[in-house]
C-alpha cells in the first residue's frame, strides 16, 4: 500500500454515529484523490463515492443508514462484514440493489474488504482499486465533468473566504504577514481631537506598501482635483427678506419676540404661564422625552421653577432667554475642550445641552438623518434648555439691591452645537422654491432674524487633519489608513462629479451628495460657509481662533474669548483652574494606535482643500488660515 492509500483510508474515516460530515474531511477526501501521486493511482472511473443518507441499504453518509435510493447503480461491489458473516451487499455492476451471497454482475472482479479496529463498520463509500500502469498526473485529465466542476467550486469558495478575511481587514485571521506598518501616532494637537495643549510633536510618516502602491495612483486623483479647482467659484448667495422666513416659520415668530429686555446682557423677555402650580412645564419637552440623559436636569428645574415666575395681578409670567453668543463650528476641531474651559467662567453659562442642534436638525424632527423624520421639536422645547440660566436672570431682575442686580445682569448665555455653521441637510425636506439646486434658507437667515446682535465663536482647524479625525471619530469599524485613503478617493470622485453640473454652493448644502460620501469631506470648506454667514452677519461679529494655536497657548486664546464676549476678569486661581485643565475630548486610545493617515492621502488633501484654505486667509487677512506652516 502507498502512501496515496494510506492517507485515502485516512480520509475516509468514518465518524460517530449522528455526526454529520465535516466540511474539510470532504474536501480533504476530495484532494487526496486528486494530488497524491502513487503506482496505484484511483482515476475517476473507479470511484464512486457516496455522500448522501438515501444511497442504498449497508452504506452510511457518516454514521447513518439511509433508506433504498431508486435509480442509484453502484459500479462495484464492497462486502461490509470483515468476519464474512454479514453477506448483504452495497450494491453491483450490474444493476439495481440487492441481497445475496455472491453478487453475480461483480464475479471475478476484485472485491477491497475495509476493516477498521477489527469491529463491523459501516462505510462513507463505495471503491475498488485497479491496478494500472505507470501513471502521471495526466490521469487527472480523465476526471468527469462533475469531478472538474467539484474542484472548480472548492477553489471558488476557498478564494472567497480569502477574499473576505482582506476586504474586513481580518489580517490576523490568515497566515501573511501583514504589509501595514504604523509608526506611533504623533501627539500634535492638529492630529488629536480635544487635544492636550502641550502635545506639539510634528508627524513622522512611515512609507509601507500600501502608500507607494496609492503613490502610483496620485497623478488619476491630482486630475480629479484639478478639475474641481477649474470649477470653483464664491458667488454671493441671494438673501431671503424677513416675510419669506416668517412663512416659514410662523410658530418660531409667534413665540420670539422682536425685543428683549434693556436690562439683560442676553435676550430675555417674559412671557405668560398658563399653568398652575401643579403643572407640568417639561412634561412634552422633545428633549426630556427622547433622552434619558437629560431627564435628570429637567427634574431640578421642575422642582424649582414654580419658585422662579413672576406673578402679577394674578397671573404668572416666566422668563424666556436665548444665547448671546454660539459656538458654531466646526466639528473635531476642538470646540469642546472651548466648551468646557469655557463654562468654568462664573459669568457664563450654557444650555442644559451642550450641543442641542436645534438650529439645525432638532426643529425639522432631525435626530440622524439617517432615521429619518420625527416630530419636530418647537421652539419652546429649545428655550426650556436656557431656564438654569433664566432663573439666575430673573432673581437678579426682582432683586432690590444695586449689587445683586449688576451680578446677574453680567451673565451671559452661550450654546456649543457645532453643527451650526455648517449643517443645513434639511433644507431639502421643507424648503421646495430652490434656486438651481441651492437652498433658498439656511440657519444664520433665522438666527440673524432674531439676534442681529449676536456674537458668533468659530474655531477651525487644518481640514485635512480635521478630516482624518472625523474619520477616526465617526467610522464604526475597519478604520485604517488605508481605508481612509480608499474613501477620500471615492469623495473626491463623487464631488466632482457634482460640480461638473451645479454650483460649489449647490453641491456643498447637496443632502443626496453629503450622505453618499464616505467622509465628510465638506465640512472642511470653512470659506464657503463662512461667506454665507458673512452676507448676514458683520465680520466684527465673528472671533475665528484656530485649534493649533489654542493648543500651543491655552491661556491666550481664553483671554481672547473673554474680551470678544466682554467677560469680567477671573483670579488667579480661577484662570489656573481653567487653563490647566485636561483637554476635553481627546482621541480614543484604539484610534491613536492606528497611526497617521498615508503621505499620499495628507499630499491629496492639501491640493484639494489649498484653493479653499486661500480663500479663507483672505477673507481673514490671516495667512495662517493657510495651513501651510502648522
Amino acid at each position: 500500500m502507498t502512501i496515496g492509500d494510506h492517507l485515502l483510508l485516512l480520509s475516509l474515516r468514518v465518524g460517530p454515529k449522528g455526526a454529520r460530515p465535516r466540511s474539510w474531511e470532504l474536501w480533504g477526501s476530495f484532494l487526496c484523490l486528486l494530488l497524491v501521486p502513487a503506482p496505484h493511482l484511483l482515476s475517476s472511473s473507479d470511484i464512486f463515492p457516496v455522500f448522501q443518507r438515501d444511497a442504498c441499504p449497508g452504506l452510511l453518509a457518516h454514521g447513518s443508514v439511509g433508506r433504498p435510493s431508486q435509480g442509484v447503480t453502484m459500479r462495484h461491489c464492497v462486502q461490509l462484514s470483515p468476519d464474512h458473516t454479514h453477506k448483504q451487499w452495497a450494491g453491483c455492476r450490474g444493476g439495481p440493489h440487492h441481497s445475496c451471497q455472491e453478487c453475480p454482475a461483480c464475479q471475478g472482479e476484485n472485491k477491497v474488504v475495509f476493516r477498521v479496529d477489527g469491529k463491523q463498520m459501516n462505510l462513507l463509500a463505495v471503491l475498488e482499486v485497479r491496478a494500472e500502469g505507470d501513471e502521471s498526473w495526466g490521469g487527472l485529465l480523465r476526471f468527469r465533468k462533475g469531478k472538474r466542476c467539484s474542484l472548480v467550486f472548492g477553489l471558488v469558495i476557498m478564494t472567497l473566504v480569502m477574499a473576505s478575511y482582506i476586504l474586513s481587514g481580518a489580517h490576523q485571521e490568515l497566515l501573511i504577514a501583514s504589509p501595514f506598518h504604523y509608526g506611533a501616532f504623533p501627539s500634535n494637537p492638529s492630529a488629536v481631537d480635544g487635544e492636550h495643549p502641550g502635545d506639539a510633536k510634528e508627524h513622522h510618516h512611515q512609507s509601507s506598501v500600501n502608500n507607494i502602491s496609492y503613490v502610483k495612483d496620485y497623478p488619476s486623483v491630482k486630475l480629479i482635483i484639478d478639475s474641481i479647482t477649474a470649477r470653483l467659484e464664491f458667488t454671493p448667495r441671494q438673501l431671503p427678506d424677513r416675510a419669506d422666513l416668517r412663512r416659514q416659520e410662523p410658530h418660531m415668530f409667534a413665540v420670539i419676540p422682536s425685543k428683549f429686555l434693556p436690562d439683560s446682557r442676553s435676550p430675555c423677555w417674559y412671557e405668560e404661564f398658563p399653568g398652575r402650580n401643579t403643572t407640568d412645564p417639561y412634561l412634552t419637552n422633545s428633549y426630556a422625552l427622547y433622552s434619558k440623559r437629560f431627564r435628570a436636569t429637567f427634574d431640578a428645574l421642575r422642582k424649582a421653577f414654580w419658585s422662579r415666575l413672576a406673578h402679577a395681578a394674578g397671573r404668572h409670567f416666566r422668563l424666556r432667554c436665548l444665547p448671546r453668543f454660539y459656538i458654531i463650528g466646526q466639528p473635531k476641531c476642538g470646540t469642546t475642550d472651548l466648551y468646557d474651559r469655557l463654562r468654568l467662567h462664573p459669568e457664563v453659562k450654557f444650555s442644559a445641552i451642550k450641543e442641542p442642534h436645534w438650529w439645525t436638525r432638532k426643529r425639522f424632527g432631525i435626530v440622524r438623518l439617517r432615521d429619518g423624520l420625527r416630530d419636530r421639536y418647537p421652539v419652546e422645547d429649545y428655550l426650556d434648555l436656557f431656564d438654569l440660566a433664566a432663573h439666575q436672570i430673573h432673581q437678579g431682575l426682582q432683586a432690590s439691591s444695586a449689587k445683586e442686580h449688576s451680578k446677574t445682569n453680567s451673565i451671559t448665555i452661550g450654546e456649543a452645537s457645532a453643527s451650526t455653521m455648517w449643517d443645513n441637510n434639511a433644507w431639502t425636506f421643507f424648503y421646495d422654491n430652490s434656486s438651481d439646486g441651492e437652498p433658498p434658507f439656511l440657519t444664520q437667515d433665522f438666527i440673524h432674524a432674531f439676534q442681529p446682535d449676536a456674537k458668533l465663536i468659530v474655531m477651525l482647524r487644518d481640514p485635512v487633519e480635521r478630516l482624518y479625525s472625523d474619520y477616526l471619530y465617526f467610522a464604526s469599524s475597519n478604520k485604517s489608513a488605508d481605508d481612509f485613503h480608499e474613501k477620500v478617493t471615492e469623495a473626491l470622485q463623487l464631488f466632482e462629479n457634482c460640480v461638473r453640473d451645479y454650483s460649489l454652493r449647490a453641491c456643498v448644502y447637496n443632502n443626496t451628495l453629503n450622505n453618499a460620501m464616505p467622509v465628510r469631506l465638506q465640512v472642511g470648506l470653512y470659506a464657503v460657509y463662512l461667506l454665507d454667514w458673512l452676507t448676514v452677519f458683520n465680520k466684527e461679529q465673528f472671533l475665528v481662533l484656530r485649534l493649533e494655536d489654542h493648543a500651543s497657548n491655552v491661556k491666550d486664546t481664553m483671554h481672547r474669548v473673554f474680551r470678544f464676549l466682554d467677560l469680567g476678569p477671573l483670579s488667579g486661581k480661577q484662570e489656573a483652574l481653567m487653563t490647566k485643565s485636561p483637554a476635553s475630548n481627546a482621541r480614543r486610545p484604539e484610534d491613536r494606535n492606528l497611526g497617521p493617515m498615508w503621505p499620499v492621502t495628507q499630499r491629496i488633501l492639501q491640493d484639494f482643500y489649498g484653493p479653499f484654505n486661500a480663500r479663507l486667509a483672505q477673507v481673514l487677512a490671516d495667512a495662517a488660515f493657510t495651513w501651510q506652516k502648522t
